[in-house]
């Protein structure tokens, strides 16, 4: 009777070992999450130039290389619904809307800034990954040249 008492209490404290450790990542992993999608919100505002939409296509270009998101045959990034992100540029000028890439694969990348330094921008849509709750996308408009 009491080596089925002691084998029920050491069962009933391995669960709640157990349980306590779960808790703890799940909060820690909540905590992650949240940093990472306000390194990006802090770019959902209207007040930002073109120094600005160069960080956060750098930001999401890194993220990208580092969980290894594979590039179509035109340098494209391959979405995912899990890791990837897609930063997208709208110009008024002729009101079409280019993804991240274009201005980061060669040459444009190194005249983005001299170009667009002093425009302005806003942010316009933000998209997050329903599977993990990360940022999935964002979309900036130029409001003024």
């Amino acid at each position: 009777m009491k080596k089925s008492l002691i084998l029920i209490l050491i069962i009933f404290i391995i669960a709640v070992v157990f349980f306590i450790l779960n808790y703890k990542e799940c909060e820690i992993n909540q905590i992650d999450l949240k940093n990472f999608n306000l390194t990006y919100e802090k770019f959902n505002k209207e007040n930002l130039n073109g120094l600005d939409i160069t960080t956060v296509m750098n930001q999401a270009t890194s993220n990208n290389e580092k969980y290894e998101i594979p590039k179509d045959e035109n340098g494209l990034y391959i979405l995912d619904d899990e890791y990837s992100i897609e930063i997208y540029v709208t110009m008024i000028i002729n009101n079409e809307t280019y993804r991240m890439e274009r201005f980061t694969n060669g040459e444009m990348n190194s005249n983005f800034i001299r170009l667009f330094g002093e425009v302005g921008f806003k942010c316009t849509n933000i998209n997050y990954h329903q599977k993990t709750g990360r940022i999935a996308s964002m979309t900036f408009e130029a409001t003024e040249y």
